[in-house]
């Protein structure tokens, strides 16, 4: 895990990705950068709130599509997108994947209303695939998570090297509910990670990991994907910048080469 940014190093970086499955950078963004940043999240969260209230007050612990056009105007998803491939992104993800990284969507995640509902043990490939299937996408592809907290909070518990393991007994049978067991216990090989305000969070979506509610949760994901791997169908068009926001953009290459994805895929049709 790196700690703080003298330890900063596309190597480093790689490095304890590559073992753990993730690293954290403390202090990573200012006090201004995550005030301009929490004003438009805070926008819209209350719009996405008062739309989807009953989702909200039943069930739900986050969203999606921050950069979307349904809520946000043209200024506010402008900022949104220079934030999201601003030079501190994109040396982090480029330590991971320097080869066509591409921008797959944001989420916001936040404390449930419903106070039934408890953190549970998940790899995010498993609402998309069978368990066979979930093996696989563990050894071929790479979705990567770098979690922007806006307040501080408790942060996320996960198991360090799962993103290249399948499960062990105990946290398949937690993680599927298998043989009485609830996603929602401990696991022996969990790890929490506390996060604050201003540090950098990036992980393997597909690690068996979980979200720990409490204090004032609100965290922007922002999920970059290798080109190489085909997941160009989960990215929504609304999310992408429109073509007069590009020369807006300082450096616009992640959204580009998810637009070349989609070329080609249209191409092949």
């Amino acid at each position: 895990m790196v700690d703080n940014l003298s330890q900063l190093t596309a190597k480093k970086l790689h490095s304890n990705y590559d073992e753990q499955g993730y690293f954290v950078i403390r202090d990573y963004f200012s006090a201004p950068e995550i005030s301009s940043l929490k004003k438009v999240i805070l926008k819209f969260h209350e719009l996405w709130k008062q739309d989807n209230l009953e989702f909200y007050q039943e069930e739900a612990f986050n969203s999606s599509l921050i950069t979307g056009s349904e809520y946000l105007g043209f200024d506010d998803r402008v900022e949104l997108f220079n934030f999201i491939s601003s030079t501190k992104i994109m040396t982090v993800v480029e330590s991971l994947m320097p080869n066509n990284p591409a921008f797959m969507n944001t989420q916001l995640f936040f404390n449930p209303v419903n106070p039934q509902q408890k953190d549970f043990w998940h790899r995010d490939c498993q609402y998309d695939y069978d368990v066979e299937d979930q093996k696989q996408v563990i050894d071929e592809t790479q979705v990567v998570h770098l979690r922007v907290p806006l307040f501080d909070e408790l942060g996320i518990e996960l198991v360090p090297g799962t993103h290249k393991r399948w499960d062990n007994d105990e946290e398949f049978d937690v993680r599927q509910e298998e043989k009485g067991r609830t996603s929602c216990e401990s696991l022996s090989g969990g790890k929490k990670i506390k996060l604050a305000a201003g540090d950098l969070l990036v992980f393997s979506a597909d690690m068996i990991h979980r979200g720990l509610y409490g204090l004032d949760r609100l965290a922007l994901d922002i999920l970059v994907f290798d080109s190489s791997a085909n997941y160009v169908d989960y990215v929504d068009d609304d999310c992408l910048p429109e073509s007069s926001m590009l020369d807006k953009i300082a450096d616009p290459r992640l959204y580009m080469n998810t637009f070349e994805l989609k070329s080609i895929q249209l191409k092949s049709k």
